[in-house]
């Protein structure tokens, strides 16, 4: 099985930043890829960010151009600068086996911008 650990959300101001972190461990599927979703109140839970285990990403419009996916290793990074209220929810660290579509999550760190 694969086990995922966030951590880095909290409460931060408007226009302020945070860095999320993921790390992988247990079973861990010889190709996957990685992500960063999040579910705000009332709201579906959507993707944020994704990457491939080529390095190729894929972000939100809501975000593009404020936050940045990386990876390395089993772990996975999300950056986010410049952040507003409504990026204020729950984010989910995500595996995603690639030959099987197999979805793994982690528990969520929650993220409130306010000020």
């Amino acid at each position: 099985q694969v086990h995922l650990a966030e951590s880095g959300g909290g409460l931060v101001q408007p226009g302020g930043s945070l860095r999320l972190s993921c790390a992988a461990s247990g079973s861990i599927p010889s190709f996957y890829n990685m992500g960063w979703y999040r579910q705000a109140p009332g709201k579906q839970r959507e993707l944020v960010a994704a990457v491939t285990s080529g390095g190729s990403t894929n972000y939100a419009d809501s975000v593009k151009d404020r936050f940045t996916i990386s990876r390395e290793s089993v772990k996975v990074y999300l950056q986010m600068n410049s952040l507003k209220p409504e990026d204020t929810a729950v984010y989910y660290c995500n595996v995603r086996e690639i030959l099987y579509d197999v979805d793994y999550w982690g528990k969520g760190t929650l993220v409130t911008v306010s000020s």
